[in-house]
């Protein structure tokens, strides 16, 4: 396996992971939590969710994939819902999807490729590292918005023994 398809595989798998957890927390969540801001300066768990599929979509599908970009970003953090989790899980899981195939089957080309986004200079394979790390960013800031207005325990990795230990 060469570089590249060692890249892909780990932030595809990442990109599951983050996915996952988001799914699990918002398939219960009730939607006046899903749009609640703690304060005017931040973000509620909806704007977050709407603000990942446009940057996912921008920087994935527009700039690996050749889709038109019609990134109005403003509006994902004005929004103020209601938008329920059964309207915005389908989109979120949608965009994902789109993004797994894109990744999968983009050629060495577009990953070397320089092109522009937003205001910055990316390659393919900078693109697939700053999507891979901004959702994970996203997803702790929306475990930590339902912890704290919750107080819930999301209990992510109940079945994995995270106490073991790799001796060299």
């Amino acid at each position: 396996m060469d570089a590249i398809e060692i890249i892909k595989t780990e932030c595809i798998r990442r990109l599951r992971e983050n996915q996952d957890k988001i799914n699990k927390v918002l398939t219960h969540l009730p939607e006046e939590e899903i749009w609640w801001r703690p304060n005017p300066a931040s973000n509620s768990i909806g704007n977050l969710i709407l603000h990942l599929c446009g940057n996912l979509t921008q920087y994935v599908l527009s700039s690996i994939g050749g889709q038109s970009d019609h990134r109005e970003r403003s509006k994902e953090f004005e929004a103020i819902g209601p938008v329920p989790a059964s309207a915005l899980l389908p989109k979120f899981n949608g965009v994902m999807e789109a993004v797994y195939s894109t990744i999968s089957t983009a050629s060495e080309t577009e990953w070397m490729r320089i092109r522009a986004v937003q205001c910055y200079q990316e390659s393919g394979i900078g693109i697939l590292i700053h999507v891979t790390e901004h959702l994970s960013y996203h997803t702790g800031q929306i475990i930590y918005l339902i912890k704290w207005k919750g107080g819930k325990v999301l209990d992510f990795y109940s079945s994995s023994d995270l106490e073991q230990r790799q001796n060299p």
